[in-house]
């Protein structure tokens, strides 16, 4: 009953957040200032598509004035603006928190939730759809493989740009939405950055020190930006497992305590360079290089008070196990674009960009039974090499009365060579151990859209993109090859009320997908020490489908006067070829010896539907209450229902997907002195994945509450305070297994850690 009434009171809050704030703003705007506000919605459309269309001839003083006195276009005029449902984030978003990572920032964005345990990060999803469901992208461009979100710094960032609704002119593999992180672009910046933090948990310290130095040479103007720092980490876990056979008896009863020490040193730069040239042509260059090395040590001791020998497990069990392990990481990716504008508004945006990462990892581990006797000596090896290279273009004029077409193509070529080394005690843990892998991807996309002007109060944005990938490799020289074509329409609309002001009506009908990734279609097999069913090798599937979604999107939106916003989002996908992972068992000699193991492989399913209902209201207090204090107040909700059909219910759902997430937070500056204080707290529920007829996956409730304060001592100096996850609640996690041989519970809880960071920003 408790959960139920929570659940009940959250919805309740929500609700009334959003009904109290549309009564208050329609008891406390006049209805003149309503009239002339929706006069400036229509006429002041000339509408952040700067230049791509003619401004309308009969906008008027009145409305050019109001322009002005806004400042120009912010975050919410663009999103406002924009046909494509987009939502932006600045850099007083990217600020407000001082987070230390780019992960932190998200989990507090609408409909956007992170994987794993506070404070160490885990795959970026929106509306809870991860693996490959969440498009990334950098500039635009698809983040290079191995590239974890929780390695950029907040500094680094210009702006996030939420699109809930595939686009064409970017690849339609979004099936939940797109995140695309603009790297900073200050060329109009006069003074020098500096930052230096310093961030504490239990008792480690992380120094960060980051620099933006600005500068104009003739044409040319530049941003040098980087950062280095270090990180220091320990971890602490438990897993109990119980066993059982068929007729109830148990056969295991297990504890198994685990502690890692983690260190890491890194470096990042982000450097952007920019070039006019007589004829008004412009050039941009932006490099980008991020270097870590991790070294990392881990012990695991194993408290068996009952075992019975099981058949499936062909390695001898473990009462104590150490490894040490090391991994250098090196990405450089860089990005390009060159402008050039014709007569009649029309221009040519040509973008072209590369990369190479290399991936370098070695691990010892060392395994010992209940009486310190050695068992295993496993040592792994695993040196893997990235190159890309990319082109693409834009070409866009106006055409007509109030029509923008544009049309242009995507081309991306990369390469992956993988050599892994797996040996226990000198012998090959499998049959690939030790082979090399070679692989080659190839990705070609072309695309037109129109966006047009049907009324005043009605825009739309039509669009249909074409989107090949090809990927072949040689694994144990056998040549594998996969091929998709996927064609991608997509339609957008948003109508404006008339005579309510800025309000206004969203819909989209979209058709994305999700391509398999490269693992998932070549990967060389990732052995499990302790093989069993419910410890299986991993390996790819190189016969995998993409899979399918058709997409509906409903939203109303509802701007306040003080660049505050109520919204609601309502979803649907229809998906088809899911894929879901499958264990069975392989039998392969190995050194001369019939061997059979537990392997886990990819394969399309069938079919899954998946809705969901968006919330969102932010606003200042005093948009209500004018002689109130000044509290900025922030807070989202959403909650998701999926389905799979070939899984037998209940809770069969999309894997790791939430029920449902919050954030509520709020911004308090006190009258007369320069401090800003404010906290968020986000919220994930407990909830139940049936991932297979025979697998239940648990994942226990995520409450994370932040809180930091800003102190200005002058424009150029500020000190902030924060800490993160200030209750370090232990996260927890669990798996039943019911096969008609056994059943299996392991149940995981790992600690959490509050996270201090004392931060100094300065303008030199």
């Amino acid at each position: 009953m408790y959960p139920k009434f929570r659940l009940r009171t959250l919805t309740l809050a929500v609700a009334s957040v959003f009904s109290v704030t549309t009564f208050a703003y329609a008891q406390t705007t006049p209805p003149e200032t309503t009239k002339n506000t929706e006069e400036n919605t229509q006429d002041a459309k000339i509408k952040a598509k700067a230049g791509d269309k003619k401004t309308d001839a009969a906008a008027s003083k009145d409305t050019i004035q109001k322009v002005t006195i806004n400042g120009g276009r912010t975050d919410q005029e663009e999103r406002r603006q924009s046909t494509a449902a987009k939502i932006i984030f600045g850099r007083e978003e990217l600020d407000r928190n001082g987070d230390s990572n780019l992960g932190e920032v998200l989990k507090r964005l609408p409909g956007v939730t992170v994987g794993g345990r506070p404070g160490r990060g885990g795959d970026i999803r929106m509306r809870g759809m991860g693996n490959g469901y969440t498009q990334i992208l950098l500039n635009g461009e698809r983040a290079p493989r191995g590239f974890s979100m929780d390695s950029l710094t907040p500094d680094q960032v210009e702006r996030i740009e939420i699109i809930r609704g595939s686009v064409a002119e970017y690849s339609t593999q979004a099936i939940a939405g797109t995140i695309n992180i603009v790297l900073r672009e200050e060329y109009k910046q006069k003074d020098i950055d500096l930052k230096l933090s310093l961030g504490y948990e239990q008792g480690r310290l992380a120094p960060n020190v980051s620099v933006t130095v600005p500068g104009e040479i003739g044409s040319l103007s530049y941003a040098l930006s980087g950062s280095v720092f270090q990180n220091r980490q320990h971890d602490d876990g438990s897993t109990f497992t119980n066993e059982k056979n068929p007729a109830g008896n148990d056969t295991l009863i297990q504890n198994q305590y685990d502690q890692t020490n983690r260190k890491t040193t890194g470096i990042h730069l982000t450097p952007r360079f920019n070039y006019k040239f007589e004829n008004g042509d412009t050039l941009m260059v932006q490099p980008f290089l991020m270097s870590s090395r991790s070294d990392s040590n881990n012990r695991s001791d194993v408290n068996a008070t009952l075992r019975t020998q099981d058949p499936s497990i062909t390695t001898e069990p473990f009462a104590l196990a150490t490894s040490a392990s090391h991994a250098e990481t090196t990405f450089l990716r860089g990005f390009g674009n060159w402008q050039h504008k014709f007569e009649g508004n029309s221009k040519l945006n040509i973008k072209f960009g590369g990369g190479l990462g290399k991936m370098d990892s070695n691990s010892l581990r060392y395994q010992f039974d209940k009486d310190g006797k050695q068992l295993d000596l496993i040592s792994d090896v695993n040196n893997t090499k990235d190159s890309s290279i990319n082109t693409g273009g834009k070409f866009t004029m106006p055409y007509g009365e109030g029509h923008t077409l544009a049309a242009g193509w995507d081309l991306e070529m990369g390469k992956r060579s993988q050599t892994r080394i797996s040996l226990d005690n000198g012998k090959s843990q499998f049959a690939e151990s030790g082979d090399n892998l070679d692989a080659n991807t190839r990705r070609l996309a072309v695309f037109a859209q129109d966006e047009f002007d049907i009324s005043p109060q009605f825009s739309a944005y039509a669009g249909l993109r074409w989107e090949g990938i090809k990927t072949s490799s040689t694994v144990g020289g056998n040549a594998i090859e996969n091929t998709s074509r996927v064609w991608s329409p997509v339609l957008h609309g948003v109508w404006r009320i008339p005579g309510a002001g800025k309000d206004q009506v969203r819909a989209s009908l979209t058709q994305s997908y999700r391509a398999p990734a490269l693992n998932d279609l070549i990967a060389v097999t990732s052995i499990s020490n302790q093989n069993s069913f419910y410890r299986p090798d991993r390996t790819g599937n190189p016969f995998l489908k993409p899979e399918l979604s058709k997409g509906i999107d409903l939203a109303f939106e509802h701007y306040l006067t003080r660049a505050g916003i109520i919204s609601a989002n309502f979803f649907v996908r229809d998906i088809n070829n899911l894929i879901r992972r499958r264990t069975d068992p392989v039998t392969s000699v190995v050194d001369g010896v019939l061997q059979t193991r537990q392997v886990s492989k990819p394969i399309n399913i069938g079919h899954a539907t998946t809705k969901g209902i968006e919330l969102e209201a932010k606003f200042q207090l005093q948009e209500f209450f004018p002689d109130g204090p000044a509290i900025d107040v922030r807070s989202n909700y959403s909650h998701f229902w999926s389905s799979v059909d070939d899984i037998v219910g209940p809770n069969n759902r999309l894997d790791q997907q939430p029920t449902q997430t919050a954030n509520f937070g709020l911004d308090y500056r006190p009258a007369g002195i320069p401090l800003t204080v404010g906290g968020n707290i986000n919220w994930t529920p407990a909830y139940v994945i049936q991932s297979s007829n025979v697998q239940i996956n648990q994942t226990g409730i995520k409450r994370q509450l932040d809180f930091y304060g800003l102190w200005k001592f002058n424009p150029n100096l500020q000190v902030r305070l924060a800490a993160n996850n200030l209750r370090a609640n232990d996260y927890q996690s669990g798996s039943i297994v019911n096969s008609d041989a056994l059943n299996r519970i392991d149940y995981n809880t790992s600690k959490t850690y509050t996270t201090w960071t004392l931060r100094v920003e300065m303008k030199l």
